[in-house]
């Protein structure tokens, strides 16, 4: 369950285990769309679809939370009902949501506002009374930067830099500096933020609104309700770390860009409470990591410990199986325990190859 921030700080030395179902501990599960739900190219994540499902006739609500500020929430919800989780708009929070209240926040209603990103931030600033511009000449009271897609051209940035070198207010959806794409991985807003932040001689700075920012998880919360929320994603540094500044639990799934190393040698914001293979761990209990008196850490049938420079990993057997990730757990105790506040920098290879992480 969550916990307040302090706590969090002093414990995450080893992954949590719940004895019941991630589905009936926690009331809503706030999840991250690119890499735990779907690819970059469109496509369901394995076994996402029917987790997700049977996650929602259980009980559980589900929240669909981007950090991606071009697509509005009906886009967004209608390629999850196509992929075939029912989805809402009213299901899906974005990084453009939160900015534009932050700035709604700041400036009278009706205000002009300057934007340099999609259409997604423009519905959110309407839906918050304010007035999208496109112009620096059109006396904008703040200006507001979001991914525009990959043919957004130099002349947007140009209006945001000409806005803020006359003084006026900045704001970002968020600083993701890259992206991913069907093709690979492109440049984020986070890149299109350092431009326009050189172009102005490096003195303003954004206001920024996305993961790991606490007005995303703010934004998510008001919007769902959540009273015993799950932060579900595959980024340490977005989505768990944003879970850490929220003070609630977390989930990560191994389905994106974190790979085991990462997360072994993961500093304390960005160590999750639970880890699974994908989403089917929300459906299911989550083994307890427990400290022998010897100083490993055991899960399962393994046993992980420091041996010199290096995590060493014992068990029944040559092959980790369905269990993995009950040794990784381990390795996670035995890593984050020996690096305390810092990250570990103890060699894993041997570790993780005998799990085929």
């Amino acid at each position: 369950m969550a916990r307040d921030g302090q706590e969090r700080r002093t414990e995450r030395s080893r992954p949590g285990g719940s004895a019941v179902a991630l589905d009936e501990a926690y009331d809503t599960a706030l999840l991250d769309l690119d890499g735990v739900v779907y690819f970059a190219g469109g496509a369901a994540v394995p076994h996402a679809v029917d987790a997700l499902v049977a996650a929602r006739d259980g009980g559980m609500r589900l929240a669909y939370v981007t950090n991606n500020a071009l697509r509005t929430p009906d886009a967004v919800a209608g390629h999850l009902t196509e992929l075939g989780v029912p989805a809402e708009p009213g299901d899906v929070v974005t990084s453009a949501q939160a900015v534009a209240r932050l700035v709604a926040e700041d400036v009278p209603e009706g205000s002009r506002v300057l934007v340099v990103g999609g259409e997604g931030l423009r519905v959110a600033l309407r839906e918050r009374g304010l007035v999208p511009v496109e112009s620096a000449d059109d006396a904008p009271v703040a200006v507001v930067q979001g991914y525009g897609g990959p043919d957004m051209g130099w002349g947007r940035f140009a209006e945001a830099a000409y806005a803020i070198g006359r003084g006026v207010p900045w704001y970002a959806s968020n600083t993701d500096l890259t992206i991913p794409g069907a093709r690979g991985i492109g440049p984020g807003n986070g890149a299109a933020v350092e431009v326009v932040r050189i172009a102005t001689g490096g003195r303003a700075e954004p206001k920024v609104a996305g993961k790991p920012q606490p007005p995303m998880h703010r934004e998510t919360v008001l919007r769902t309700g959540a009273e015993r929320p799950l932060v579900v994603g595959d980024r340490l540094d977005t989505d768990i770390e944003g879970a850490f500044n929220g003070g609630v639990d977390s989930l990560l799934v191994l389905t994106g860009v974190t790979d085991g190393a990462t997360l072994l040698a993961a500093v304390p914001e960005h160590r999750p409470t639970y880890v699974a293979a994908d989403l089917r761990g929300l459906l299911t209990a989550h083994p307890e990591v427990v400290a022998d008196a010897d100083g490993g850490f055991r899960c399962g049938r393994w046993r992980a410990s420091v041996a010199g420079d290096a995590l060493v990993l014992e068990g029944e057997g040559e092959d980790a199986g369905d269990d993995a990730l009950d040794g990784l757990r381990a390795l996670c105790g035995a890593a984050w325990t020996w690096a305390g506040a810092g990250a570990c920098g103890l060699d894993a290879g041997k570790a993780l190859a005998r799990l085929g992480l």
